[in-house]
C-alpha cells in the first residue's frame, strides 16, 4: 500500500506526458500548414520544402504516441475518463498525422506550380486556408482546455469551411477554361483546394473527439456541409 501514490503519480504523469506530445504534433502541424499556405500565395519554395522535409518528426508523433496509448492500456488498464484520454489521444493523433501529410502534399504541389498565379486565385485560397488554420488552431486549444464549447464552434464551422472551398474552386475552374496553357497549374491549384478543405475535414474530426473526451458523450446530428454543388457532391 506504500507504493500506492507513487504509482499513482506516476500514472498521472504519463497521462500528462499523453497529453503534451498531442499538443506538440498538434503545433507542428500548425506550423506545417501555416508554411504550405504562405509558400503557394508567395511562391516561397524554402517554405514548401521545409514542410515536406519536416513531416517526418508529425509522423515519429504519431508513432510515439501509439507505443504510450499501447502501454497505457496494457500495463494500467484505465478505466472511465482516463480510457477515453487515451483512446481519443489515438484517434486525435491519427487525424493530425494526416493533417501533416496534407499539408506536405500541398507544398509538393506548390514547386510544381509557375512562378505567377493570379491575384483572385491567390485571395481565394488565403479565405479558405486561413479559416481552417483557425479551426486547426482552436480544436487545439479546445484540447488543452478541455473545452466542449470550443469543439462544438470548431465542428459547427465546417459548413462554412466547405462552402468557401466552393468558392476557391469555382475560381480555380474559371482560371482553368481561361486558357489550355492553365491545365497543369489549375489541376494542381485543385488538388491544393481539396486538400485545404480535407484538412478541415480532418480537424472537425479533432473536435468530435474532444466533445467525446470531454463530455464522455458523441455529438449528434449529421456534420454540418455546405450547400454548394461542388462540395455536397450534388453536381
Amino acid at each position: 500500500m506504500v507504493e500506492a501514490p507513487h504509482t499513482v503519480k506516476s500514472y498521472e504523469e504519463e497521462l500528462k506526458n499523453l497529453n503534451n506530445n498531442i499538443i506538440k504534433m498538434g503545433g507542428f502541424c500548425e506550423e506545417a500548414l501555416g508554411k504550405a499556405i504562405q509558400a503557394i500565395t508567395t511562391r516561397n519554395s524554402d517554405n514548401a520544402e521545409a514542410v515536406i522535409k519536416d513531416d517526418e518528426k508529425i509522423d515519429k508523433f504519431e508513432t510515439l504516441i501509439e507505443q504510450q496509448v499501447v502501454n497505457l492500456i496494457a500495463l494500467r488498464q484505465p478505466m472511465a475518463i482516463d480510457l477515453r484520454e487515451t483512446v481519443t489521444a489515438l484517434k486525435i493523433s491519427s487525424d493530425l498525422e494526416r493533417i501533416g501529410d496534407l499539408a506536405k502534399n500541398i507544398s509538393k504541389r506548390t514547386l510544381l506550380l509557375n512562378e505567377n498565379l493570379p491575384k483572385n486565385l491567390t485571395e481565394a485560397l488565403v479565405r479558405v486556408s486561413s479559416n481552417v488554420q483557425k479551426q486547426l488552431k482552436s480544436i487545439l486549444d479546445s484540447y488543452l482546455d478541455r473545452s466542449s464549447a470550443m469543439a462544438v464552434n470548431v465542428w459547427e464551422s465546417d459548413e462554412h469551411i466547405d462552402d468557401l472551398t466552393n468558392l476557391c474552386m469555382q475560381e480555380v475552374i474559371k482560371y482553368l477554361k481561361e486558357d489550355e496553357k492553365n491545365l497543369d497549374d489549375g489541376t494542381h491549384l485543385l488538388f491544393v483546394t481539396k486538400n485545404i478543405e480535407r484538412i478541415g475535414d480532418h480537424t472537425t474530426n479533432v473536435a468530435e473527439q474532444v466533445y467525446y473526451l470531454v463530455t464522455g458523450e458523441y455529438l449528434e446530428g449529421d456534420r454540418p456541409k455546405g450547400t454548394e454543388p461542388i462540395v455536397s457532391g450534388e453536381k
